[in-house]
């Protein structure tokens, strides 16, 4: 059998509100597919909603079916279910109490030990428990004289903060308020004037970002030389070097080899001033006499003349 496009709908609507109301009651820790005993009690007047829960010891156990008004009694008679599994007395009190401040309110098993069990349909007795606005109304009066201090309160700073603003003097909040104005108006010409340094000079700009992208670059490039580059053994040979150095001076300032020797022998540096000495005054004599060394004669006649030393020795 085929069925029509509308039917689909139907049964897709009706899934899905069961559903919902399935999911309701799951998250408020109701199962609605469990036995349940249905009971009764009566209060003096009207504080639930059918959708309260029922409960024990801070646990959910039940529902509010119904809440009806008893025109006989005039009080308010409310119908609620109970799952089968909870067993408690005939003489527990059904007690009416607040969830919170904001969470409405509640009824709650106060179970007694003992006694005839409970069935379906029977009747329990109620209470109401002083809650959070009952205490409140209790203790108004003392709310109420320290609310009429807080509101002078209020008021003297209402007062004094309207002063504050119609000052007109430096100290007010008007002058304030007119000096910070000011301020962002200066700083805002000057926002101004930097942008359009910015855009005069976009190209230098421009060169001097690419300039040190470029030095960057090169000090990068010039980073990984120097890693590839051996210091440690490069320092190591400077300092066999220096060491090596420092051997030699060790051993020209000791008098070793020759070069120490003409550094540290006075009497080789003696012999070497005379032999100077005698060498300048043997050049002194052969400027004044070359005739003793090269014989040049033309007639024959020999010079018999002795060295005579000059009393200038630069001559």
């Amino acid at each position: 059998m085929k069925l029509s496009r509308e039917v689909k709908t139907a049964i897709l609507v009706i899934s899905g509100i069961l559903f919902l109301i399935v999911g309701i009651n799951y998250l408020k820790g109701i199962n609605i597919f469990e036995p349940k005993n249905e009971f009764y009690t009566e209060f003096d007047y009207n504080a639930l909603t059918p959708s309260s829960p029922v409960t024990i010891k801070g646990n959910i156990v039940g529902k509010i079916n119904s809440i009806k008004y008893d025109f006989e009694t005039g009080k308010t008679r409310v119908a609620f279910s109970i799952d089968k599994g909870l067993k408690f007395s005939k003489d527990s009190k059904m007690r009416l109490y607040e969830l919170g401040l904001m969470g409405g309110n509640g009824m709650a098993i106060i179970p007694v030990e003992g006694g005839t069990p409970a069935k379906n349909g029977d009747f329990l007795a109620s209470e109401v428990e002083e809650g959070l606005v009952k205490s409140l109304t209790s203790n108004f009066s003392g709310l109420s004289s320290g609310l009429d201090d807080t509101l002078e309160s209020a008021d003297s700073l209402l007062v004094n903060l309207n002063k504050l603003i119609e000052d007109d003097s430096d100290k007010g909040l008007k002058s304030a308020i007119a000096e910070l104005n000011s301020t962002i108006k200066s700083f805002k010409s000057l926002s101004y004037s930097f942008n359009s340094l910015i855009s005069k000079n976009d190209d230098n700009l421009t060169a001097v970002i690419s300039n040190f992208n470029k030095v960057s670059a090169d000090l990068a490039t010039l980073s990984a030389d120097l890693k590839d580059v051996e210091i440690s053994k490069t320092v190591k040979n400077l300092d066999q070097t220096l060491l090596s150095v420092n051997e030699l001076l060790a051993g020209l300032d000791n008098g070793d080899g020759t070069l120490g020797k003409l550094l540290n022998d006075d009497e080789l540096y003696n012999n070497l001033e005379v032999a100077s000495q005698q060498l300048q005054e043997l050049l002194q004599d052969f400027k004044l006499n070359p005739s003793r060394y090269i014989k040049v004669s033309v007639f024959g006649k020999k010079d018999k003349s002795g060295y005579v030393k000059p009393e200038d020795e630069r001559q």
